[in-house]
């Protein structure tokens, strides 16, 4: 029997954000839906951020409450929540009995992440705590995202031991997953599986169990075309969850350089046909996946013909 992958499809959430256009809110809830078809472990469905930074998010509430949890099928609906109000949205309203698992996010880069949440490392994880501690009460899974753990766009490559530092800071709050981002794909096998074996021994020397148990996960951007070699290289040491962005859309807004459009994340068709050549299995359809890649590349380039 092959060993089973976990994959979480973000790119309702991070594969839209990053858009000029606003996507309507019943195209972002059909592309959900199409996602629940495919057989994906988890979809990040949205993010409650402040419509004044991330105008493309503003309807999470909307979009939440539009998605039938009885009718969805299996997969976990996440959702990005930066601070205390973003939580506090999250837990009020219609949109918490859609909500399975809530993330929050750091850096390993003192400099993106002053500039993506004007607060250093440390500050950040503190603004976490009480977030965590409300995810906890409302029977949240919590999800902690770790950017730049291979390279910075202001400060370059990111030492392994940087991340395992900020890893360990993360871990101390208790979060159920820690997941590393290659925000600007600059990961190769090699600086891909030094970063991993620094993380993994930072917080459990002995018997890394934070990968056994499905506890790290990967997030890759295809910047360079390096993405599925490195997924085959952490699938060497022992990831077992990744996340993918149907049609390789999105990237992070912050990451851009001038000119130049932020890079997208590894698109989850690549992601599981690479899981699969590897002789691992996902439970993924990939003629499901597909339609929803046709969709959502469908409604992308609509969006971008409207502000074009």
């Amino acid at each position: 029997m092959p060993e089973r992958v976990r994959i979480t499809d973000v790119s309702p959430r991070d594969g839209l954000q990053n858009e000029a256009g606003i996507i309507p809110t019943a195209e972002k809830v059909r592309l959900v839906e199409l996602l629940c078809g495919t057989g994906v472990d988890e979809i990040e469905v949205t993010s409650f951020v402040s419509p004044k930074w991330v105008p493309q998010l503003g309807d999470a509430t909307e979009v939440l409450r539009a998605l039938n949890r009885d009718a969805r099928g299996t997969p976990v609906f996440s959702v990005l929540v930066p601070n205390a109000k973003g939580m506090e949205l999250a837990r009020g309203g219609d949109a918490y009995d859609a909500i399975d698992k809530v993330a929050v996010f750091t850096a390993a880069s003192e400099t993106f992440s002053k500039r993506n949440t004007n607060a250093t490392i440390a500050e950040t994880v503190e603004r976490f705590r009480p977030v965590i501690t409300e995810a906890v009460d409302s029977r949240f899974a919590i999800r902690g995202y770790i950017s730049t753990v291979i390279a910075c766009p202001f400060e370059g490559p990111i030492p392994p031991a940087q991340v395992a530092r900020v890893a360990r800071m993360l871990a101390t709050l208790g979060p159920d997953e820690i997941d590393l981002g290659d925000t600007i794909g600059a990961g190769t096998p090699d600086t891909v599986k030094a970063m991993l074996g620094a993380v993994a021994d930072e917080l459990a020397p002995d018997e890394r169990e934070w990968m056994s148990h499905s506890q790290l996960t990967l997030h890759l951007h295809d910047t360079f075309g390096r993405a599925a070699d490195c997924v085959k290289a952490a699938l060497d040491f022992g990831i077992r969850s990744f996340d993918g962005s149907v049609a390789g859309l999105g990237g992070c807004p912050y990451a851009s350089t001038p000119g130049r459009r932020a890079p997208g994340n590894i698109s989850t068709e690549l992601l599981v046909k690479t899981i699969h050549d590897a002789g691992y299995e996902t439970g993924v359809d990939m003629e499901r996946l597909a339609e929803a890649a046709a969709f959502a590349r469908e409604i992308v380039a609509k969006s971008r013909g409207s502000v074009g």
